[in-house]
């Protein structure tokens, strides 16, 4: 049931925190596809930024320009057992369920194709920016007589709704990341020769002192949370989140510099 360990000794997810921003890099070129030991990576690598104090935002990327992910690494799952494959897309969903559920704003930036596992990981972040002309998207584990099985049946329907997702993952084609813009699979392009640049600029706005860090977490938690359960529930979770907010500096401080006509210079606290 164990998977070859040849990853064990390698960097396969680099962690690295810049202008409060953890940058979380998916290191396998060329394709930088996912493994057991890759994903027991990123979940370190979430843990270490959900508790840094520093950190404010997370971007999600992929090394080198082709490729953010192109999904599970397809000889692991061809020489893997069935019951390693069952514990693996466990694992990855708690993961990535982990990902989506910190309080903490997730970018996840497309350097490149972004295909099968590899849109499922960056489904679970809160925002998408992609390259201008700089691949695609799709989940075709149709083509492979498997679907989506790190969430993307469940992220894909709930992102652009049942019909258009269904349409995606049957006909198991690949779209422009352009394409999926018009979907509502992507936030945003950014059109431009330096993008991790603009990814980090983009990042850096919803850092102190510009943003209420805090304020953007507990926004990602109400909707997160709240999504999944019925709207009275929803509405208890999001008084919750706002009364701990009322109880914060940068709260006091917003409401100050509202009144002083000014702007407020928030410590993400």
């Amino acid at each position: 049931m164990a998977e070859p360990s040849a990853d064990t000794q390698r960097t396969l997810v680099h962690y690295e925190v810049k202008d409060g921003v953890a940058y979380l890099t998916l290191s396998d070129p060329p394709a930088n596809t996912y493994t057991h030991e890759m994903m027991r990576q990123l979940d370190d690598a979430i843990l270490s930024a959900r508790f840094d104090t520093s950190v404010h935002v997370i971007v999600l990327t992929g090394l080198g320009e082709k490729f953010f992910c192109a999904g599970a690494n397809i000889d692991m799952l061809k020489k893997a057992d069935p019951y390693f494959k069952y514990y693996f897309c466990l694992h990855a969903n708690e993961t990535l369920n982990r990902l989506e559920q910190t309080p903490k704003l997730v970018i996840a930036a497309l350097n490149g194709h972004t295909v099968g596992g590899g849109l499922e990981i960056a489904m679970a972040a809160d925002l998408m920016l992609a390259k201008k002309d700089g691949g695609k998207v799709g989940l075709p584990e149709v083509n492979l007589g498997v679907l989506p099985g790190t969430g993307g049946t469940q992220r894909l329907s709930r992102m652009i709704g049942k019909t258009r997702a269904i349409e995606l993952m049957v006909e198991g084609d690949l779209i422009s990341f352009e394409k999926g813009q018009e979907l509502g699979i992507i936030n945003k392009i950014l059109d431009g020769d330096d993008f991790m640049g603009q990814v980090h600029e983009y990042a850096k706005q919803f850092c102190p002192p510009n943003k209420a860090s805090k304020a953007v977490g507990r926004i990602k938690r109400a909707v997160q949370s709240g999504w999944e359960v019925p709207f009275e529930s929803g509405l208890a979770i999001e008084r919750e989140v706002q009364q701990q907010l009322f109880q914060s500096d940068d709260a006091r401080e917003g409401l100050a510099a509202y009144i002083e006509k000014r702007k407020p210079e928030f410590k993400g606290v």
